[in-house]
């Protein structure tokens, strides 16, 4: 019954947040200077009669609250809409980029896990230089912008070495791998810098904790002090910044495909943006916001398999 009223509760958020979402991206794309016209009439424009057989056709010139009242009832009804620009429906432009930016956002997210707990958890036990010189690359890490990041593995890794390619996602499979893999780590590296710096704050907060001591007292194995108390403890945070990580992987997706030319919902986004192309642009919006719903929701419920002291939904 807990389990229920709490997943009530989070899909009628949801409900409310995609509701207001959608009104003020509608809204923004409305008033903004600017019309899909030059992109459905070429350059050249089109005659009077074209304009407005096509003004007819898409409802350009209804009424704001009719267009968003139209719109919304359509996303009820299972359709997106169709796109303007590429005219086909938005369900079918979706298929192939979704994949995408899900592969590249789940590998990144596990190389923010692995290494972020590995080397937090390792500076904080160890400390010393080592301590000393994860907190360095990790304030580089977080100080520096994902698209210069980018930029500099393309001019090492793929234009100096040859190791990787510099565009696209291969042909599946192993090589769908090979390619996402340096875009991954271009989205990971301040992630993980931010996770390394949680991790270790965690461990050592964990580690000056009175049953800790007492266990060490005890003369309990350290590896399992670490594992059973340090570790487990020091989760419950971890497990929340991963939790941000992940939704934040989503936006920040949108600057490393662009600068891989990978073909996901992010340089969707960004094309439709500047084409104007409003249908597709509150689509993308709207899954966006639902992964990140969807996500967060997770995390709570993994705060009660982590610690059973926290109950689902409480404050505190």
């Amino acid at each position: 019954m807990q389990l229920t009223k709490f997943m009530l509760k989070r899909l009628g958020g949801l409900a409310i947040v995609l509701l207001v979402t959608s009104f003020l991206v509608f809204g923004l794309l409305y008033i903004a200077p600017g019309s899909p016209l030059s992109f459905i009439l070429g350059p050249r424009g089109g005659t009077e009669e074209q304009i407005a057989k096509v003004t007819e056709q898409y409802h350009l010139d209804d009424p704001f609250m009719l267009r968003y009242v139209n719109w919304l009832g359509d996303v009820l009804s299972g359709n997106l809409g169709d796109s303007i620009v590429y005219r086909q429906p938005i369900a079918d432009l979706f298929g192939p980029r979704i994949i995408t930016t899900v592969a590249l956002v789940a590998l990144a997210t596990v190389l923010i896990a692995v290494i972020g707990i590995l080397l937090g958890t390792a500076a904080a036990l160890k400390g010393g230089k080592f301590d000393s010189l994860v907190s360095t690359i990790s304030t580089l890490g977080l100080s520096t912008p994902v698209f210069v990041i980018g930029v500099g593995l393309i001019s090492v890794f793929s234009v100096g070495l040859g190791w990787f390619p510099t565009f696209g996602t291969g042909t599946g499979g192993w090589d769908t791998l090979y390619h996402l893999l340096l875009p991954a780590i271009t989205l990971a590296v301040a992630s993980t810098a931010y996770l390394v710096r949680i991790t270790r704050a965690s461990v050592l907060e964990e580690g000056s904790r009175e049953h800790v001591q007492t266990a060490t007292v005890r003369g309990l194995a350290p590896r399992l002090i670490i594992r059973r108390h340090v570790l487990r403890n020091a989760m419950v945070p971890i497990t929340t910044v991963m939790g941000l990580t992940i939704a934040t992987l989503i936006a920040g997706a949108v600057v490393v495909e662009n600068v891989f030319a990978l073909d996901g919902l992010g340089s969707l986004l960004v094309r439709a943006i500047l084409q104007r192309d409003y249908s597709v642009v509150q689509a993308v919006i709207l899954v966006l916001v639902l992964a990140f719903v969807v996500i967060n929701t997770i995390v709570d419920l993994l705060y009660s398999v982590i610690d059973p002291r926290i109950t689902l939904g409480s404050k505190a």
